[in-house]
This record gives structure tokens, sequence and C-alpha cells, in this order.
């Protein structure tokens, strides 16, 4: 074959058992791990049972983690979460995270080890493709074929074409992972990258924290990806060591690989940046919206609740006030984390500053529970979605941030950079 593979094509091949694949192509994949949650597990489980099947593929190799609305906010999610518990214990499935054991699922499993680089992992919740910071092909499917996954291990893809991102340089202080994800949604566009592999390279990488990679990755799908990919490099190396069960498998693109285009980025160039309702796309500097007022701050979620955003945050709001009138709630994404943010005093510090600190969730972040909008309310959020009516009402607004600009606009009262902040 005359062309190369993307890193994403070489691992769809080798899980497909064939030399080569090519864009465009129907294959049928292995998988290393199925994941579901609380929304989406029961509506699988359902099509499991209607579909006749009576057993899961290998139940080491399932996921089934409760954060949606959970600890339950409702009936309906106490049913949601119980039909998820006794699927759990007929099938016997090792990976099932429940209240004081959960966090949001893509912090809780990379950080378990229950992914490693050169796998193929399905889940069903669309910011699966978290994963590719690891070196893995991830993706979000739906729950018909998470159903057909827990049955089969197998599922069907279409070979994605990719665009390279060549990055350079590094990210000026006070910016992280979140302003360069949502800089590259408002440069490609929310379908820029639809059903296209983001594959990022370059040295600028080597300047880039796990977390940081893990919410350029948990983006993708903002900018319509199939997924998005990172080399792996010492640093992946260093986090996967210990952690996961499993040997990494490094994959690399071939010198001769095909991109659709190539973008080049130079992260020196990067500004705080906030996503204005209601498209991820519908980007500014933090510094051109200092006349917008907030009534609410939302640090948490699957895109930047690790410890690094809770470290950012605390190095903001440590011996300062939450401004009047402004509700800051914050959400460490796993137990271990929270645990993390205990032990080294910083609940206390968020509660002296006038914060709330809650116990692991999705909440707020889909209209969950934990913070939901009223009409004409806005909150900053480090969130990854502010489609209307996302966070409550449809006449409420969300603007997406880093923990940075979040933090700095609690204190102020209205969004600010870290950089702009008075004091």
């Amino acid at each position: 074959m005359g062309n190369g593979m993307t890193m994403t094509q070489k691992i769809l091949a080798a899980h497909a058992g064939k030399d080569a694949v090519f864009p465009g192509e129907l294959i049928e994949a292995g998988l290393d791990l199925v994941l579901g949650n609380d929304i989406t597990t029961p509506v699988a489980v359902n099509e499991f049972r209607r579909a006749g099947f009576d057993d899961v593929f290998d139940r080491e190799k399932i996921a089934v983690v409760l954060d949606h609305f959970v600890p339950n906010k409702d009936i309906k999610a106490a049913e949601q979460s119980k039909l998820c518990r006794g699927f759990a214990c007929e099938h016997g499935i090792t990976h099932f995270y429940d209240v004081g054991k959960m966090g949001i699922e893509h912090a809780l499993l990379p950080e378990q080890g229950l992914v490693t680089a050169g796998d193929c992992v399905i889940g069903a919740d669309s910011h699966t493709c978290t994963y590719g910071a690891l070196g893995a092909f991830s993706t979000g499917v739906g729950s018909t074929d998470m159903a057909a996954a827990m049955a089969t291990g197998k599922a069907w893809f279409r070979v994605p074409t990719a665009i390279k991102f060549e990055l350079e340089g590094t990210l000026p202080e006070g910016c992280s992972g979140k302003d360069l994800i949502l800089s590259i949604i408002g440069m490609i566009g929310v379908d820029g990258a639809r059903y296209k592999s983001m594959e990022f390279s370059g040295a600028g990488i080597r300047s880039l924290s796990m977390d940081d990679r893990f919410t350029v990755c948990n983006m993708a799908v903002e900018a319509g990806a199939k997924n998005g990919i990172f080399p792996v490099d010492e640093k992946t190396l260093s986090y996967l060591d210990g952690r996961a069960a499993r040997k990494p498998v490094v994959y690399e693109a071939d010198g001769g690989a095909e991109y659709e285009r190539v973008i080049k980025i130079d992260l020196g160039d990067i500004v705080p940046t906030v996503a204005c309702p209601h498209l991820p796309e519908n980007t500014r500097p933090a510094s051109e919206l200092s006349d917008i007022r907030i009534d609410q701050v939302v640090i948490g979620s699957c895109t930047n609740g690790r410890m690094e955003d809770m470290e950012t945050a605390h190095a903001i709001l440590k011996g300062k006030k939450v401004a009047d009138g402004v509700r800051c709630i914050i959400i460490p994404a796993t137990m271990a984390i929270y645990r993390e943010c205990v032990v080294r005093g910083y609940v206390t510090d968020f509660i002296d500053a006038g914060a709330v600190v809650s116990t692991p969730t999705c909440g707020p972040c889909l209209g969950g529970y934990m913070g939901i909008l009223a009409e004409g309310e806005r909150c900053v959020a480090t969130t990854n979605r502010n489609f209307v009516g996302r966070m409550g009402h449809p006449k409420s607004e969300v603007y997406l941030a880093s923990p940075a600009v979040a933090a700095s606009s609690a204190l102020a009262g209205y969004i600010t950079g870290p950089e702009d902040r008075k004091g």
C-alpha cells in the first residue's frame, strides 16, 4: 500500500486484524473496553435483553460508571441506577463504580488504569474521545452499539480521515489545554472535523501536561471529530506506569500518512479564551468580555475537574472572596481528587472563599442538578457544551472557559482572564 496510515488508522487496523485500512473503509474491530453511565447503560441493558443476549463477552472489559445523576437526584435517577446495579451484579461486571467509589467517567477510567496506549475503546457517552490523550482510539457511540459491544466485544467503524495539528512553542502563563482546544474549535468550527480524527503532533506537545491533553481530546467531539489523539511520549508512559493493568502498545503515524489538512499552531499565541453562547465555536478572548456580569461559576466536569484544575482554582481563590451575587460550585472529578483536595486543605480554602464543594458528579454540566440556571442567568463553566438550555432555562447563558478564567471571574463578578484580575 503506497500511502501510510495515521496513528488512529494503525490502531483500528490492528484491532480489525488487518495489515492496513483506508479512509472510508467499514471495519469490525475488537474492543479493549466498553463504557456506559447511569443515563446510557439502562437503554443499552434493555436493548441487550431485547436482542436475546444472555451474557457479556468479558466482565473485565466493561465499565459502568454512575456519574450523571449520582447521588441520585430523583426517583427516575434512582430507578436508572438500580437497573445498572442489577445488571452489574447479574453479570459480575468488575469495573462497576457507584457512590463512594465513582467519579466522572472520563477522569475516573484513566486514573484507575482501565485504558492504556494502543487501546480501542467505545463508550455510550460522546466525551469518550478523552482517552486519545493516552494514545488510544476512543470514541462515543449510541446505547444500541454499547449493547452489541457488551455481548460481542466488537464494534463497526468507518475508518476516518484525519486533520493534523502541529503544535509548536509553549502555552503562556495563565493558559491551559482548555484555552487551546477552545481556540481550535473557534478556528475550525463545530463541524470542522466532522467524523475525522484530530491528530496532534509537534514539539509543542512536550510542554502540555497529561491533564491538558485529556482536556484537548475531551472536546474533540465539540469540533465534530470521531476522535482526538496524542502521540505517546515519556509523560504518557509515566502517567500509565503503575496505573494501567495492561502493557501499553505504542503506535506512531507513518511518515507518509495522509491528512486532509495540516494546521500549524504556535502555543505562544494562545490567550485565555471563552466560548460564548450558544456554541463552543463562538470564541472570544476573555479580556474582551468584562462587560458580562455573571450569576454562577462551575469548576468541574469531565473536561476540567482534574487535580491540576483544582490547583489552578485554589491558587486564584485562596484568601480571596467570591463576588457578592455569584454562586461558585466546585466539583472534583473523582473521589481520589476530592480526597486530595481535602488532604491539601483546598476544601477549607474554597469554603472560606465562599464556594461550595460537591461530591464527584457530572451534575450541572448537562442541566442535571447541583446548579441549574434560571431565566436570564449567566454561568461561566469549565464544562464542554453551551447549547441553548444546556444548564437549565432556555433563556440562560453558559460561557465555557478554563479553570483560571472561571475562578478569576468568580472573584470579579464578571468575565475576566487571570491576567486581568484586579488585585
